[in-house]
């Protein structure tokens, strides 16, 4: 099982703009999620209550904040993309502003939504 540690050591992999924001991220959903465990899966930190609901990951040129029940939230912002069945992401770049109030906002849901619907992961029959 990893640990905050994997997180630490996860963001200090970026020593560039990445690792900054990739903390600050971290900062605002483990706000927003009232303390909701975290750890890396799937190569990426990810957060759960009631199964997982928010995972952030950074690529060469961004770094993607992504949550499971993406296609229901409401996203006052349009800042979520994607097209498939469940998830949507948001995409933020070098240098773009950093929309706090709206992440927080989509990581509250998003902890509400799991509470109410159970384990994103386990499709109901």
């Amino acid at each position: 099982m990893s640990t905050d540690r994997d997180i630490d050591a996860y963001i200090a992999g970026f020593p560039d703009w990445r690792g900054t924001l990739l903390a600050r991220l971290r900062e605002l959903i483990d706000d927003a999620s009232v303390g909701a465990p975290s750890s890396v899966k799937w190569a990426q930190p990810v957060w759960e209550t009631n199964g997982p609901m928010v995972w952030m990951k950074a690529h060469a040129a961004h770094v993607n904040l992504g949550f499971w029940r993406g296609i229901d939230l409401r996203d006052d912002f349009a800042l979520l993309l994607g097209d498939g069945d469940r998830m949507r992401h948001l995409t933020l770049r070098d240098g773009d502003p950093l929309p706090e109030e709206p992440i927080r906002d989509l990581v509250r849901q998003a902890v509400a939504l799991n509470l109410a619907k159970g384990d994103p992961t386990r499709r109901r029959r």
